[in-house]
């Protein structure tokens, strides 16, 4: 089973990090088939042992573990602005579509909101989309997914299907002392 290998107690993942991961491969698995096929794959290799890492020149950098409070944080500003965890938990099956179009089209304006004022996010790359580009030997594979008919090495050339969207900088506002990050929105009561 995909991540049954052993994991040493001290490299254990806490238990809110574990469930957003989950989320995150749950929602990647069902919509991008490639992912998926890596994800099968993993599952088939997880019990096999892990063959020595070639010699590097310089050692990877090092990679600190995204805080579950900072992605529930921003989970709970897309919620409160768009109000993204209700359209999400919401049974659209029943709506018609020109309904569901109204509601998405007022989620999308209040997550942009949320986002646009706590994150810098601009195109990986400037190339318009449809645009005919060539990637050269050594192109950061981690920024630039390959799809269609991959074979050989590089330089390939293909069609930009998507620009890309890196974070440049997100910037959460401060946490209230008294607040509970997995309580993405209160419940509301109304009096009277």
């Amino acid at each position: 089973m995909l991540g049954s290998a052993p994991v040493a107690t001290d490299d254990t993942l806490p238990l809110l990090t574990r469930l957003w991961f989950a989320w995150l491969c749950f929602f990647r698995v069902l919509f991008d088939s490639a992912f998926a096929q890596r994800a099968w794959a993993v599952r088939a290799l997880a019990s096999a042992p892990m063959p020595p890492a070639p010699p590097t020149a310089t050692p990877a950098p090092a990679v600190t573990p995204a805080s579950p409070t900072a992605a529930l944080q921003l989970l709970a500003l897309l919620q409160r602005e768009g109000r993204l965890v209700d359209f999400l938990e919401q049974d659209i099956a029943t709506f018609s579509d020109a309904d569901v179009g109204a509601a998405a089209r007022v989620v999308h304006d209040g997550c942009r909101k949320a986002l646009r004022a706590h994150a810098t996010i601009e195109p990986l790359r400037a190339e318009p989309e449809g645009a005919r580009i060539t990637l050269p030997p050594g192109f950061d594979a981690s920024a630039v997914k390959l799809i269609g008919d991959v074979q050989g090495a590089p330089p390939y050339t293909g069609e930009l299907r998507h620009r890309g969207w890196p974070a440049a900088k997100l910037e959460l506002p401060a946490l209230l002392g008294n607040h509970e990050a997995p309580v993405l929105a209160p419940a509301e009561v109304e009096l009277g």
